[in-house]
């Protein structure tokens, strides 16, 4: 499996959102900046061939839906990436910048803690 590109990915962030969906329903949701319907059909076969995503036809319309969840493509690609070359492969030193930089709260890293602590 391989990390997609930008385009690729916000294709996928509107999936992920949708769950299922027809192109024609996707379209309207790129706008900054638009997308045209050939640009996001050509985007999800991409994805279709890559495996992120399956199809249900119906005649010639196809559902689109993911197959790649997004929790597993962060873990893989964007979580492993960021903690990799900011944080020096250290989980601990990505919390603990957040605490530094006051962007979690005492509460929050508590509710970490537990989360931890049920999952032993």
């Amino acid at each position: 499996m391989e990390k997609l590109t930008a385009k690729e990915e916000e294709v996928m962030r509107v999936l992920w959102k949708m769950e299922q969906a027809y192109v024609k329903d996707m379209v309207p949701l790129f706008d900054n900046p638009p997308l045209h319907y050939n640009t996001v059909s050509t985007i999800i076969r991409n994805l279709e061939e890559k495996g992120y995503v399956g199809h249900k036809a119906y005649g010639n319309t196809h559902e689109y839906y993911p197959i790649v969840s997004k929790e597993f493509y962060q873990n893989r690609f964007v979580l492993k990436k960021v903690v990799g070359d900011y944080f020096d492969n250290s989980y601990k030193n990505l919390v603990s910048y957040f605490a530094e930089n006051e962007k979690i709260s005492a509460d929050e890293l508590r509710e970490i803690l537990s989360l931890i602590e049920q999952k032993k």
